[in-house]
């Protein structure tokens, strides 16, 4: 039999598999402590379960976590974290400081399915999704990395490797534990970003989870023409289905839905598109993020000049559109916006 993963188990989970093992609820209180508070992943060191306890759940139970492969630090102090999941399979997270913030990007799937032109992680395809455990795990294992520097991740967006509303259920679950005040890991939902490409039915269920945490869209183009040449599942969801489900989506007061638009040379970045952008836009809620292109080999996009995204910003911000030029951290590491993909296997000194 094989034994079940402790990572990943919401806390009432956690309760019920302690009385299932003939102990208290407190006992999975207590083991949820230890996980989700303390990043304690050994039995052994969970000193306050009863012995008896902790050998009877060794034996129905691991806490199984991703190993941290790589570090791979940039000149502009983000890191790439790859960690090796069960066989070949890697991913990566992005640790971003900006000031006292620190951002960790997580990734939802090995890969991805959706194939944007513009994002090296869909050239991979999608191998697999990741369960809740592996997930919170990318939070935990850098929280652990980053208390030898007395520091800890501030905020968290789900914007790395795969499509995270296309692994819904492990997403949300992942989203209950982080958020969790009592025995998870306590995130404020304000400080969680969820991205996705834009599926609907996704948008629209997340929205009735009371979980209240941010919404981004990966928009990327002003008409059904341009968006469906760059990202497939427009074929599915246009633009129009698209803004209708954002404006459906729940927002608390101080709350708004934020906008990726990554800026590809002479196909979505002229004053006509950002005209087009803020009637697009008009009625919502929105925080609006330029992205200029992370080249990668084999793309066929550039990043357009300096002036014509600042041209492109000002239009949006006459509009009254909160618009920033975000600069992708990590771009010489390969961990910018676009950039993340892992090969199955690491190759060995020798093979290089």
């Amino acid at each position: 039999m094989s034994r079940v993963n402790l990572l990943g188990l919401l806390p009432s989970e956690l309760e019920d598999l302690a009385v299932e093992l003939g102990a208290s609820r407190y006992r999975g209180r207590q083991l949820a402590t230890w996980i989700y508070r303390k990043s304690v992943f050994d039995l052994e060191a969970m000193t306050d379960l009863p012995k008896d306890f902790r050998q009877e759940l060794a034996e129905r139970a691991v806490v199984e976590v991703p190993e941290l492969e790589r570090e791979m630090p940039s000149a502009d102090g983000s890191r790439k974290l790859v960690f090796a999941l069960n066989g070949a399979s890697r991913i990566s997270s992005v640790l971003m400081p900006d000031d006292e913030r620190i951002t960790l990007c997580v990734s939802t799937q090995v890969g991805c399915g959706f194939a944007c032109g513009f994002c090296l992680t869909g050239v991979m395809g999608l191998e697999r999704n990741l369960t809740a455990g592996e997930i919170v795990s990318q939070v935990l294992v850098s929280n652990r990395l980053l208390e030898k520097e007395s520091r800890r991740v501030t905020h968290i967006v789900f914007m790395g490797m795969g499509e995270p509303l296309a692994n819904y259920a492990a997403v949300v679950k992942a989203l209950r534990i982080l958020t969790d005040a009592k025995l998870g890991v306590a995130y404020p939902p304000r400080r969680i970003t969820v991205s996705t490409v834009g599926l609907v039915p996704g948008i629209d269920k997340l929205g009735r989870e009371d979980l209240k945490v941010n919404l981004a869209i990966s928009l990327h183009a002003t008409t059904d023409e341009v968006r469906s040449r760059l990202m497939p599942v427009n074929r599915s969801f246009d633009l129009a289905a698209l803004l209708a489900a954002v404006k459906r989506y729940p927002l608390a007061s101080r709350q708004r839905v934020f906008f990726e638009y990554v800026m590809l040379e002479d196909v979505n970045d002229a004053l006509d598109d950002a005209q087009r952008l803020v009637r697009l836009l008009r009625g919502v809620k929105a925080k609006v993020n330029l992205i200029p292109f992370n080249d990668w080999e084999g793309a066929r996009f550039r990043r357009p000049p300096l002036a014509r995204i600042l041209a492109f910003q000002s239009v949006l911000l006459d509009a009254g559109i909160t618009t920033t030029v975000r600069w992708s951290k990590g771009e010489d590491i390969g961990a910018a916006c676009g950039q993340l993909r892992e090969p199955l296997a690491v190759a060995s000194a020798s093979d290089s």
